[in-house]
C-alpha cells in the first residue's frame, strides 16, 4: 500500500492567482508559508525557520480559493505530493515540487469585513471531484 499525502497549516504568501482552463475547469495557484521553531540547546534562543509550499487547486475548490482568499489567509489543506520537471531556456532541467490541494479549510480572515467560514453557505463550500482526465484536457 502506498500513501501520498500532504498537510498544511500556514498563510497565504500572496494573493492566489486565479486561471481557467480551456475546459473551463477553474484553477488556482499559490504559495503557503508554514515556520518551525525551536530553542537552541547552546544559546537558549528561541530559532525559526520558514518554509514556502507551492499549491494548485481546481474546479469548485479552486473557485471558492480564487474568491476567498487572499495574502496573509491562514488555511488548512490537505493534497497530494507531485514534482514536475521542465527545461529551461539554457537547456537546463528545472524541477518544482508542488501539492495538489483536494481538502481546505479556512481558518481566518485579517480583514474582518469578509465572511467568516462559518458564515458560508453550503452553495459557497460545495467541492465538486474531478476526473484526471478532465483536468489533462
Amino acid at each position: 500500500m502506498n500513501l501520498n499525502k500532504a498537510t498544511l497549516i500556514g498563510n497565504l504568501v500572496a494573493d492566489p492567482e486565479a486561471k481557467k482552463m480551456p475546459s473551463g475547469i477553474d484553477l488556482s495557484v499559490f504559495r503557503v508559508a508554514t515556520n518551525h521553531t525551536w530553542k537552541d540547546k547552546k544559546t537558549k534562543e528561541v530559532k525559526e525557520s520558514v518554509e514556502y509550499h507551492h499549491v494548485i487547486a481546481w474546479g469548485k475548490l479552486a473557485g471558492i480559493i480564487n474568491k476567498y482568499l487572499k495574502k496573509g489567509s491562514s488555511v488548512y489543506l490537505e493534497g497530494r505530493i507531485v514534482t514536475r520537471s521542465w527545461e529551461d531556456d539554457k537547456g537546463i532541467k528545472r524541477y518544482m515540487t508542488e501539492i495538489i490541494a483536494d481538502q481546505l479549510i479556512m481558518l481566518g480572515h485579517k480583514n474582518k469585513e469578509e465572511k467568516q467560514p462559518d458564515e458560508l453557505t453550503e452553495e459557497d463550500i460545495t467541492v465538486e471531484e474531478v476526473k484526471e482526465e478532465e483536468i489533462k484536457n
